[in-house]
């Protein structure tokens, strides 16, 4: 029997067992949304921008572990969806990205609505295909679930013409992928990881530095179960937050150009560094010259390529990290000899905590913490970008995997919104709260009306400063405070309360800070989509801070 290939498209998904897409209708992809008009499953959910529907599909993958699906039609649709597919790639992220395209017989020709996407997309997709043949969709549809969420999880790419969506074929679909030139490594080398193990029994100072692989592989019980082995404390990138837990004694808190003295001085002072699933990212390592100046360097990834990318290292270890923990809780024997080098990390945590000011003045600090004790810790919490991001990572506490969510590579305002309405979708047990800043929500604020008449129930935390937050800090700090183009609320324009209300959200303002619980209580309490515009300090910055190019041990309002 003979079906169509947007036919062929729905009955891929479904055997990949899609439970839900986002996306956006237009003329070349009309065929496959004729499909959707008859079905339950998947869920289709029609976001009012293309951005958004990438955003909310890649939140959905961050807190479920399943692959994201996003759909658009050609042309601008698919450009629409290229801020996402690059912030999901950053990020390591399984998506799908579906978008239609013209027909066959006119790519190259400046069709209507026509757009290289294969070519836009290719250095910010894990791969990318132009279907041109009806019979070649469903093998297309399994390898691209299978590149996606196997060895470095990313987003892939599937353009289809609308008369392949038109032409008619029969349906088989493979039961398994051999792609002779795609074999992740997933089982660690044995003799690198008794050198690791080996080399933890012997360290002195030993540091294990944690990326975001720990959360993709799963590998959370593995890395617990190694620091009550070996007592070695934890310092995490943005992108691993919630992989070890963030109440526990040994935790260091986040590294880098925001994180903790404590953090920062333990990794400069380390004589060991066991890395996983971590990239060495510019704004951990500072000034790479002056990174970790005495300590040996182990890296356990499952991407070759990111290995002795930016910092030389001494024992690699490629594989999986759920894996390669495994083995190595198996191979090390005895307890490294670090008391006083916890002691000395403790002293470093009680002369420099994380602290702000606290007085009568409504801090964003202090609306974290609330939410945190609000939510007992247990909500997902999704972030934009720039200080809000920052203080999200600093002042909740993230005990659990796949509950802290942020554009961690690419940086993308307008992320935390629809991220927060994917995660809800995924996650539908859970409290979702977006920590935003009155510029971040902006940028997709429209989504307002996705969460409101799908019922998805997301809560915004918008730390209002009137300001581009992290723009206005360099400028304070490095340009002389020449708040140039960064001020943001001219007249109390706009009203977010008011943006809210229009469109059917509950909407709250809090200027006080005696009135942050009872706000937060509300929200979560409320049966809807609740934007509460907190109104906090306008010049409050996040500290500490490294400057750029300077050693991640030299803070501002960092220890001396």
């Amino acid at each position: 029997m003979k079906i169509t290939g947007a036919e062929i498209l729905l009955e891929s998904l479904k055997r990949e067992k899609v439970r839900v897409i986002f996306g956006y209708p237009g003329g070349n992809v009309l065929p496959f949304f004729d499909k959707l008009y008859d079905v339950k499953e998947p869920r289709f959910i029609l976001t009012r921008h293309e951005q958004g529907a990438a955003h909310a599909a890649d939140g959905y993958a961050r807190a479920t572990g399943e692959a994201g699906v996003c759909v658009a039609t050609s042309g601008p649709g698919a450009t629409n969806l290229v801020t996402g597919i690059a912030t999901a790639y950053m990020d390591s992220i399984p998506m799908i990205a579906i978008t239609g395209q013209v027909k066959t017989f006119v790519i190259g020709n400046d069709a209507f609505q026509e757009a290289d996407v294969t070519g836009i997309t290719r250095s910010i997709s894990k791969h990318n295909f132009l279907v041109k043949d009806v019979r070649e969709l469903a093998n297309t549809v399994k390898e691209a679930f299978h590149i996606a969420c196997t060895g470095r999880p990313g987003p892939v790419v599937i353009d289809l013409p609308v008369d392949v969506q038109q032409a008619s074929c029969e349906f088989r679909y493979p039961k398994t992928v051999d792609l002779r030139s795609y074999k992740p490594v997933l089982e660690g080398h044995k003799g690198q990881i008794k050198r690791i193990a080996k080399a933890i029994e012997s360290s002195k100072k030993p540091v294990l530095y944690v990326g975001g692989g720990v959360i993709i592989s799963g590998a959370s019980h593995e890395l617990i179960e190694l620091v009550k082995k070996t007592h070695i404390p934890v310092t995490t990138t943005l992108m691993a937050m919630g992989a070890f837990p963030g109440t526990d004694r040994f935790y260091l808190g986040m590294l880098g150009m925001h994180g903790t003295v404590y953090a920062n001085h333990a990794i400069q002072e380390a004589d060991l560094i066991i890395a996983v699933g971590a990239r060495f990212d510019d704004r951990v390592t500072g000034k790479l010259d002056e990174f970790a100046p005495h300590a040996k360097i182990a890296h356990i990834d499952i991407d070759p390529s990111s290995v002795s990318k930016n910092v030389t290292v001494d024992i690699p270890c490629i594989g999986d990290a759920k894996n390669v923990l495994q083995e190595l809780n198996k191979t090390v024997k005895k307890r490294p000899d670090i008391d006083s080098w916890l002691k000395k990390i403790d002293d470093w945590r009680k002369k420099a905590p994380l602290q702000y000011k606290n007085d009568d003045k409504l801090r964003p600090q202090y609306v974290i913490e609330e939410i945190y004790k609000a939510t007992k810790g247990e909500a997902v919490i999704t972030t934009e970008v720039g200080q809000n991001q920052m203080w999200a990572a600093q002042y909740y506490n993230y005990d659990k995997p796949r509950t802290f969510l942020t554009s961690g590579g690419l940086g993308t305002m307008g992320y935390g919104f629809p991220a927060a309405i994917g995660a809800k979708v995924g996650r539908p047990d859970k409290v979702v709260f977006d920590i935003a800043g009155d510029g971040s929500i902006q940028m997709n604020i429209q989504e307002l009306a996705t969460s409101v008449l799908n019922k998805i129930n997301v809560k915004i935390a918008v730390l209002n400063n009137c300001y581009l937050g992290m723009v206005r800090q360099w400028q304070q700090l490095f340009y002389n405070r020449r708040y140039s183009h960064t001020y943001m609320n001219t007249c109390n324009c706009p009203d977010l309360v008011k943006v809210a209300e229009s469109y059917g959200a509950c909407g709250i303002r809090v200027t006080d800070k005696k009135d942050v619980r009872n706000a937060i209580e509300r929200a979560i309490k409320e049966d809807n989509t609740v934007l509460i515009d907190f109104r906090v300090e306008e010049e409050e910055n996040v500290m500490p801070m490294v400057p750029a190019g300077e050693a991640i041990n030299r803070m501002i309002g960092g220890m001396a």
